[in-house]
């Protein structure tokens, strides 16, 4: 093989996708509305589902997007039969851009909620897919698996092994799964393309992107 597409080769493997290689058709539509669409949970812990859904407001809302507010649209999506959102995962997403006006729907998977409360650790592992209204295409999709650091140390030595431990798993029990899933956003979300609302709308196509999975430790 000629040495210039050997080059090549890793040159294209080397160098980071930008987001608008990674996410072509966000750009192209530029959906304004999201409806946040009831998390698929797919673990033992049934009470994640509600949580989680209350966190993916805020993070949307300053990536300059307008989202409807999930305690609003709830109610809807009972009446629609649309609370098993895995119905309408690969589904006609049409009746949201009638009923709602929204230009896109965001769909999470929750795979993983482990808490370790001895070893201070909360995990989650979360797939989130943006699938416009309009076209059916998935806009945005990417998947974070975050270990939260909620360990005690004591650096000044006024706790014992034992002591320390025991604050660790306090601390960790402490640390509910509101606060789990507002970091997990938080590490996810930042390689969404910002929307209208934002100032970087429009001006971000260039910028580096991320792994499909995204893995981090937060504390």
């Amino acid at each position: 093989m000629p040495l210039c597409i050997v080059l090549a080769a890793l040159v294209s493997c080397s160098t980071p996708k930008t987001l608008g290689e990674l996410y072509p058709a966000m750009y192209e539509e530029k959906p304004l509305t999201i409806a946040i669409m009831p998390p698929i949970n797919r673990t033992t812990h049934v009470e994640a589902k509600d949580y989680f859904y209350t966190t993916l407001y805020q993070p949307l809302c300053e990536k300059g997007y307008y989202v409807y507010s999930p305690y609003l649209t709830m109610e809807m999506f009972q009446q629609e039969s649309a609370y098993d959102a895995e119905l309408f995962l690969e589904a006609d997403l049409s009746k949201f851009r009638t009923v709602l006006g929204a230009d896109a729907a965001m769909f999470t998977i929750i795979k993983e909620w482990r808490r370790n409360n001895i070893l201070g650790v909360l995990s989650v592992d979360i797939e989130y897919i943006l699938r416009s209204t309009k076209t059916g295409l998935t806009l945005y999709h990417k998947e974070g698996e975050v270990s939260v650091d909620t360990s005690v140390s004591d650096d000044n030595g006024g706790l014992s092994f034992i002591g320390q431990l025991i604050s660790t798993a306090i601390n960790t029990a402490a640390t509910d799964k509101i606060v789990a899933g507002r970091k997990c956003n938080a590490v996810v979300l930042s390689d969404m393309p910002a929307g209208k609302y934002s100032p970087l709308h429009g001006k971000d196509s260039g910028t580096p992107g991320t792994k499909s999975v995204i893995k981090a430790t937060v504390n």
